[in-house]
């Protein structure tokens, strides 16, 4: 017995060695892609020496004799921290992920090269004017040395996630920069989902009256109404909405559900309402959380000063920042910039399809997608006069397609002649607010409202071309139309003069939630479908509440998780539940519903993490909308993963008799809309039962209000996930100016997962005052010290300093990295 407890022991501590062993041996390889900072090397392609000095956030100072040496070193740094997050950003756009992936991400693939962005960028590239191409062509050449760097100092194939992932790393080409903002364009991107979505649910109901209340059209826009999806198509059969569409995302996909398509705040100060007298800006746009992040902080030191903000891997620009003497910050514009179009197939040659002057044979081209361990597909990609021609499967549009016809989108982002990176690259050169507004005219795709500040003033401008539209268009651009009839065609893109414009208005404030930014009747709407509805009042209370404002009321702004969606609906949908009844024995579902009333009306509509109220808040809304309108709508419902505030505003003051959504129309009893909220409370309690526990003074809304910023590839390996996912408590909702915004399904249903990865606050009475942070680190190795160290003070809504001084930037230095050009 003793010789066999000796031979496990000793097997035991072979194993305990050998597991030793194997870590030390994949921490040694993963390790070996760290970055050094603090190194000189000698590199071809520059023509004076570059130096990066890293500071002690790990934000690159890049400074060197001449501008193209300056884009050269920021395409060094960004592959130094960022690039398999690149090379994916690249995949991505060109319609390549399965060669990594294999079978998974196909349809991914599929989509992409039917959109073709990629080739759209390849021809960009020309119509730059010579200084962009200049700082393509340089920054390409950095990100390129950093690569032979890799190669010749054998460093780990440049990031832990190419030892799993080999593929061969092709060399960088300005046109994948172009690229990855079209990709961006993906990203912020949902008319063409509203469309379908509003067909579809045109489709589904019974009174046609009630599809203003869960898509309801803007009031002042000038359209009575439109016309419904079916009597476009009489006669025509659409698909039955009997089997649950899944909805499920995979992380490497950039097409987003609608509310995920981008959102941002911005608000910016004139002298006169700035206690110090210079001009105030804040900015934080928001996208889907990931590890790391989408954000890259950097600092450009050009022949016109420096240069300091928010860039994006890839991109050879700051895209949100400032200078010395402009700042600038972005918010997703909402700008109608898609259109559906059914196209009717020639009965009798399927090549063709009708157009306003009779049938014209589709353009086709065949594309290869190789496959990891799978066979090629070859892919024929038709286009029409208005656009490529997508699948059934794309965003449902086989839903909402008759027999015999095929859907095709028209899209600014699909432009060939895209010069929205020279507008980008003007930018950055600009010292004013109308030399800035000058260079946002070449601006094409994503569009956005620009917030500017100079020395002196302030303005708004909406960039990103317009398309223009008939007056007699039949659907206004709200639903899918017919590609044969002219008048629903685009007309060309509306002059830049047409975009909304703001400069210093007599109040001295500007600002943009995503909210609706003119009152202007179609075709010059911009559009029907804006991101918000309700930031935009807490906004307005908190600007008007002071005379003057500093940097630090714009940062209390910037982080108010105060919600007015919370204070305005509760008192509508408690109204007959609040303090009535005699009080119920505890232990049963009457007493825990006036627990939960009663902790809701003394709550003050504070999201923050460590109250129960914003939990019950969340958990009852969610019950009350799905609750009115699951019996309609059936599985289409689950398209509707938020509460919309506007609906059920509607529906409890009973607007245009939209109170008829809370009768159960499969039940024999007429319910009320107080049935409905005191049922959907009960609903709300018993999750939250059966989650959390019955104590509901105990809860804390940051348990279940998670920010998951999740590595899109590795997130979901056993162990592994520890390491490269980072998960914080965070308060702040859906609609509060702190916002983040929930996943609306799954297990975890009020997971934090899209919100302000960037934050930035610009003080021009003292420029090196202004502050600035990321949601995650500077670093994409999860082994680095930077790939989470800025998460922290993300979380707890701190900020670390803008400074353009290079002192400041070379004390504490985590590293110089010095860029020699090799002798001739």
């Amino acid at each position: 017995m003793a010789q066999v407890f000796r031979w496990l022991l000793r097997i035991a501590s072979g194993m305990v060695l050998l597991s030793v062993i194997v870590v030390i041996g994949l921490y040694f390889l993963l390790s070996r892609s760290l970055p050094d900072y603090d190194k000189t090397i000698s590199v071809s392609g520059i023509t004076s020496q570059v130096e990066i000095v890293h500071d002690n956030a790990n934000v690159p100072h890049v400074f060197a004799g001449n501008d193209a040496d300056v884009f050269f070193g920021l395409g060094y740094a960004h592959a130094q921290d960022r690039l398999w997050q690149m090379t994916m950003l690249r995949r991505t756009v060109q319609g390549r992920l399965s060669e990594v992936f294999g079978p998974r991400t196909l349809n991914i693939d599929k989509a992409l090269r039917r959109f073709d962005l990629y080739g759209a960028a390849v021809k960009s590239v020309e119509v730059q004017d010579a200084r962009t191409r200049a700082a393509l062509t340089a920054y390409a050449a950095g990100v390129n040395a950093r690569l032979q760097d890799i190669n010749n100092a054998a460093l780990g194939r440049g990031a832990p996630e190419m030892f799993v992932f080999s593929n061969p790393i092709a060399p960088w080409r300005p046109a994948d920069s172009i690229a990855i903002i079209k990709l961006m364009a993906v990203q912020l991107s949902a008319h063409l989902e509203h469309e379908v979505l509003y067909a579809r649910t045109s489709l589904q109901l019974d009174d046609a009256a009630r599809l203003a209340d869960i898509m309801p059209l803007d009031p002042s826009s000038g359209i009575a109404a439109l016309p419904e999806y079916a009597s476009l198509w009489p006669g025509a059969e659409f698909p039955v909405l009997a089997a649950k569409t899944d909805t499920r995302q995979d992380p490497l996909s950039p097409f987003q559900k609608r509310a995920f398509a981008g959102a941002s705040n911005a608000w910016a100060a004139a002298p006169a309402r700035s206690a110090a007298g210079g001009t105030l800006l804040a900015n934080d746009p928001h996208l889907g959380f990931t590890a790391p992040g989408i954000w890259y902080l950097a600092r450009l030191e050009l022949s016109s000063g420096g240069v300091i903000g928010g860039t994006i891997p890839g991109v050879p620009t700051i895209m949100t920042g400032r200078s010395a003497s402009l700042g600038w910050g972005l918010t997703a514009s909402h700008m109608d910039d898609q259109d559906v179009f059914i196209e009717k197939v020639n009965p009798d040659n399927a090549g063709e399809y009708l157009t306003p002057d009779g049938y014209k044979p589709f353009v086709t081209q065949k594309s290869i997608i190789r496959i990891k361990d799978a066979d090629p597909v070859t892919l024929t990609r038709r286009w029409t006069d208005n656009g490529p021609v997508l699948p059934g499967s794309h965003y449902n549009l086989g839903h909402v397609t008759p027999s015999g016809h095929v859907a095709s989108v028209s899209w600014t982002a699909l432009s060939p002649t895209d010069t929205t990176m020279s507008a980008a690259i003007a930018l950055l050169y600009s010292k004013t607010i109308d030399e800035a507004l000058e260079a946002g005219e070449r601006y094409v795709t994503p569009s956005q409202n620009l917030t500017l500040v100079d020395q002196n003033k302030i303005a708004l401008k909406t960039i990103g071309a317009m398309p223009r539209r008939s007056a007699d268009h039949e659907s206004k651009g709200r639903l899918p139309s017919r590609g044969w009839i002219a008048a629903n065609r685009w007309q060309g893109i509306s002059p830049y003069s047409a975009n909304p414009e703001f400069i210093s208005p007599a109040g001295g404030l500007l600002g943009n939630t995503n909210n609706k930014t003119v009152d202007r009747p179609f075709p010059l709407h911009v559009s029907f479908v804006w991101g918000d509805t309700q930031r935009v009042h807490r906004w307005r209370k908190l600007m008007q509440s002071r005379e003057v404002h500093t940097r630090d009321s714009f940062i209390e702004a910037q982080l108010d998780t105060v919600s007015f969606t919370a204070r305005s609906l509760l008192p509508l949908i408690g109204a007959d539940l609040w303090f009535t009844g005699e009080s119920a024995p505890e232990g049963t579902p009457e007493r825990q519903r006036q627990r939960a009333l009663q902790l809701l009306s003394d709550w003050n509509g504070e999201m923050s993490e460590h109250r129960p109220e914003p939990l019950i808040y969340a958990a009852w809304l969610r019950a009350v909308q799905d609750r009115l309108i699951r019996d309609q709508l059936g599985p289409l419902a689950d398209e509707f993963p938020h509460p919309e505030p506007i609906f059920i505003e509607r529906v409890y003051r009973d607007v245009d008799g939209a109170s008829a959504w809370c009768d159960i129309k499969l039940s024999s009893p007429v319910e009320t809309c107080t049935d409905i909220a005191r049922l959907a409370l009960d609903d709300a309690l018993i999750w939250i039962n059966e989650r959390y526990g019955s104590a509901l003074e105990s809860l804390r809304w940051g348990d279940a209000h998670q920010a998951t910023h999740d590595h899109p590839v590795l997130g979901e390996v056993p162990v592994l996930r520890y390491f490269v996912n980072i998960q914080q408590s965070t308060s702040g909702g859906d609609n509060t100016l702190l916002r983040g915004l929930t996943s609306g399904s799954g297990e975890d249903p009020f997971h934090n997962v899209h919100g302000a990865g960037y934050r930035g606050v610009y003080d021009f009475a003292d420029p090196d005052s202004s502050v600035f942070i990321t949601a995650t680190g500077q670093s994409g190795h999860f082994l680095s010290r930077h790939y989470d160290d800025l998460a922290q003070l993300w979380r707890r809504g701190e900020y670390i300093p803008m400074s353009l001084d290079p002192e400041l930037a070379r004390a504490a230095a985590v590293g110089v990295t010095v860029l020699k050009p090799v002798a001739e």
